[in-house]
């Protein structure tokens, strides 16, 4: 047995799953030959080497039995086929009663409920928040893994409510009191009923108008003042994500500058605040959860944050917010590799498994590269948001949030397509988990800042803090020593990040460099020697940061080591 193979199993002996042959195919009864069963019924944490090191890594062992017993949840058939309901019926919009009332009633499939509720009682909207305990950040990353490879619309409320937590606690003490009661509570609870008559809540956010997009400062929405410390908001919002929800933190023009709201959907009295749902948006993807056009007609909301400073306020919940459309994104790349590698493993063509194939090998083994280097710079980002990092770890996450924002979910894109590409037809079509993953991975791209947004914020946090780019590069200086081709790559990042600050034109270049060399860098401390050199060879050459098409690993032999590893 090989050194390496050896090595393996003895990793996995320390995480407690026993090793078994490389290619191991599962077989099961099908109603024809050579067409591999469903990827259901699994345990999708116990299967994942790297999410489970990942897991001991950050210190969250202690969420480990949680972590298992969500994974089977979320690997069961029923819960498959839920996401699939739940996507096949999109929410509606119900304008009116049968009386004439203008209600803006969105209606969801029973699908959507049942998600729901499966994922409140895991604590996703609140767990971190709720019990703040050692690596309870990297814990919470896990479970929203977990859950991105069965459906991602249901992640949208629970991420901008979890996002909407600090921001509150820090900028609106006196309405927080009330809204985290509810936050911090795993019942779900759909009802359209005042805060304080809800067993839990949910927060949306709308940012963006139809004349400026990702422009905020156009804004033209207005606040006026109003009796009480309240204020009336008139205006629109072109996205309002998650309508459903029970408030929104929203952005208008106030006398002191573009402004910070908390926007309940029901007010303290019992009626409809008045916000028009004029449509729900007919998206590519992301069709279980509802994104709506909405006006303002004299809105009740109460103001979050010192007047004027809105863009900075909400901002502290974009942080969180990017921090799961990473997470997001590396959770779809998981499903595509498990839905293109169970495939493979069960495949015969040409007399022998598609695995075994070395060109489909190397494809195969390029995507369990990219599946686990985009968990690892995941699962980074949470650790550093943790309630005891220090100053550094924090600093470097100032860099590290918008690149791999910006390089994770384009890389989610291109590998659902691949994966795509190893079921041939059969993963063309919709009975299959392909399409809809496809159709979902460009929604993290663009939602909260699309890739020229993030890019320009690195821009920005490069001039403003010059000691983040010092952090990074020591941060980065840890993992040197290890692999030739990496220590090249930092040095040509440190080039890169001098000139970044004074140039826009090479702003994706230096996203990318510093996505590639931080996940370089992790592979090197957590992933298996020979894991981390296939990354960094196919990664980092003499001249540029990788983004080849997948399957041009230089080095195939090591192809059965990565493949046993990306799904046990």
């Amino acid at each position: 047995v090989p050194a390496e193979v050896r090595a393996a199993a003895a990793r996995r002996a320390l995480i407690g799953r026993p090793a078994r042959p490389a290619y191991h195919r599962r077989v099961s009864a099908t109603p024809f030959p050579n067409q591999p069963s469903p990827f259901a019924d699994v345990n999708l944490f116990d299967l994942d080497v790297a999410l489970r090191e990942a897991v001991a890594h950050g210190r969250a062992m202690w969420a480990r039995e949680a972590l298992s017993s969500w994974g089977a949840t979320l690997g069961a058939a029923q819960t498959y086929a839920l996401a699939d309901a739940a996507n096949a019926h999109a929410p509606e919009l119900r304008t009116y009663d049968r009386s004439g009332t203008r209600i803006d009633d969105i209606t969801f499939h029973p699908a959507w409920d049942a998600l729901m509720q499966l994922a409140m009682a895991r604590g996703e909207h609140c767990s971190a928040w709720r019990s703040p305990q050692p690596a309870a950040e990297a814990a919470r990353a896990a479970s929203c893994y977990l859950h991105a490879q069965v459906e991602n619309g249901t992640q949208c409320p629970l991420t901008m409510t979890y996002a909407s937590v600090p921001v509150l606690r820090r900028h609106a003490p006196h309405e927080a009191e009330t809204w985290l009661s509810r936050i911090f509570d795993d019942r779900y609870d759909p009802r359209s009923l005042p805060v304080a008559q809800k067993r839990s809540a949910l927060l949306g956010m709308g940012m963006t108008e139809r004349q400026g997009g990702s422009d905020v400062r156009a804004n033209l929405t207005r606040a006026a003042p109003d009796a009480g410390g309240a204020w009336r908001i008139t205006g629109h919002k072109w996205f309002f994500s998650a309508p459903q929800s029970d408030a929104h933190l929203i952005l208008a023009q106030t006398d002191g500058g573009l402004s910070c709201f908390l926007m309940p959907r029901i007010v303290p009295d019992g009626r409809r605040n008045n916000i028009r749902v004029n449509r729900l948006k007919d998206k590519l993807g992301n069709r279980s959860n509802a994104s709506a056009e909405v006006e303002f007609d004299g809105a009740l909301a109460w103001p979050v944050g010192a007047p004027g400073r809105g863009i900075a306020t909400i901002l502290e919940m974009v942080q969180h917010t990017r921090l799961d459309c990473v997470v997001a994104s590396a959770g779809t790349i998981r499903a595509a590799l498990t839905a293109a590698l169970h495939h493979a493993r069960s495949r015969v063509t040409f007399g022998r498994a598609l695995v075994l194939h070395p060109l489909m090998a190397n494809v195969l083994a390029d995507l369990a590269l990219e599946s686990e280097a985009s968990l690892q710079l995941a699962m980074m980002l949470a650790r550093a948001g943790e309630s005891d990092a220090n100053d550094a770890q924090r600093a470097v996450a100032r860099l590290v949030a918008p690149a791999a924002k910006y390089w994770v979910c384009k890389r989610a894109v291109m590998a659902t397509a691949e994966a795509m590409e190893v079921l041939g037809g059969n993963g063309y079509v919709e009975e299959n988990v392909l399409p809809r993953l496809y159709r979902e991975a460009p929604v993290n791209s663009i939602w909260e800042g699309s890739g020229n947004v993030v890019c320009l914020d690195i821009r920005r946090a490069l001039r403003r803090e010059p000691e983040a780019a010092v952090a990074l590069l020591d941060r980065l200086a840890d993992a040197r020593g290890a692999n030739r081709r990496y220590d090249d790559a930092v040095g040509r990042l440190g080039s890169l990040l001098r000139d970044a600050a004074h140039d826009e034109a090479p702003a994706r270049r230096v996203a990318q460099a510093i996505a590639l060399t931080v996940s370089g860098a992790q592979m090197i401390e957590c992933a298996p020697p020979a894991v981390a050199d296939a990354y960094c060879a196919s990664r980092f050459d003499d001249d540029t940061f990788g983004g080849a098409a997948f399957g041009t690993l230089p080095d195939v032999t090591r192809a059965p080591l990565i493949l046993d590893r990306a799904l046990s």
